[in-house]
């Protein structure tokens, strides 16, 4: 599709710079560490990311948009056989898509192999606007190849992948935050998304905590699925058990997955 590229990153961007506005006017919590080291960290992170998936694009030509074009040009996929209308269709592409990540996130904290990955993710001491894109390139890779087998499986509308992906980018701004958020305000929107009150629980040091909460976008499947948890309890932390200022630092988040502890 000519200009998605351009289109999702403007909305990112002018999003990233409206979220870090508001989280300079309305702080959750104090920093515990240099946010110019943190962010330089992780925008390091998040362009390696973009170089990943730039290279998966020549060894997969369809990514995620691409995929769904390509899907439907072929005729693969549940949606292309159904044949609804598009607004049906893109609600449950949406939908459909959204669980699966939620569900991907799951397994992240499930099998030690991929928490490894997940753990740089989490690492991070502080959360803010910044956190959204601190991901290994590795976890990146492995989930757009996931998410590119659900959408040749699927077969959705090129703009309905478009619409889920921009919702994905702006829900994980907001949800890793550092925004404060009226109570009613939050009480009312967490009835049907993520809040970042909600996920910052998920960022907890303590297992019990961090092992919930796991949605991006919609927190329905947390309420579904039995692992919603309202509020962190006392004495509460974000990062790792073990957490210090090294994952701050780019060259040790990288090497963080291959590290015994």
């Amino acid at each position: 599709m000519e200009h998605e590229g351009t289109i999702r990153l403007s909305i990112f961007l002018g999003l990233f710079a409206l979220l870090a506005l508001a989280e300079w006017a309305w702080p959750q919590r104090a920093r515990v560490q240099s946010q110019p080291h943190r962010w330089i960290t992780n925008w390091a992170l998040s362009l390696l990311n973009i170089g990943i998936l730039r290279l998966l694009a020549f060894i997969i030509p369809a990514l995620a948009i691409g995929a769904a074009i390509d899907a439907g040009a072929m005729g693969f996929g549940l949606f292309n056989w159904l044949n609804w209308p598009l607004w049906l269709e893109g609600l449950a592409a949406v939908l459909v898509l959204d669980l699966a990540i939620w569900a991907q996130h799951l397994i992240t904290h499930k099998i030690p192999l991929l928490w490894r990955l997940h753990r740089v993710h989490h690492a991070d001491r502080d959360l803010d606007v910044s956190s959204a894109i601190r991901f290994h390139p590795v976890e990146i890779g492995l989930s757009m190849m996931l998410k590119i087998g659900l959408v040749y499986l699927l077969g959705p509308h090129f703009i309905a992948v478009l619409v889920f992906e921009i919702i994905l980018n702006a829900t994980a701004l907001f949800t890793h935050a550092n925004l404060r958020l009226p109570k009613r305000v939050d009480a009312m929107v967490r009835l049907v998304f993520v809040t970042p009150d909600m996920h910052i629980v998920h960022h907890s040091t303590k297992r019990v905590e961090h092992d919930s909460n796991y949605g991006f976008a919609l927190s329905i499947w947390d309420r579904i699925f039995r692992t919603y948890r309202p509020i962190a309890g006392p004495d509460f932390e974000t990062g790792l058990q073990w957490q210090d200022d090294r994952p701050a630092q780019l060259g040790f988040s990288l090497w963080l997955p291959f590290r015994r502890k």
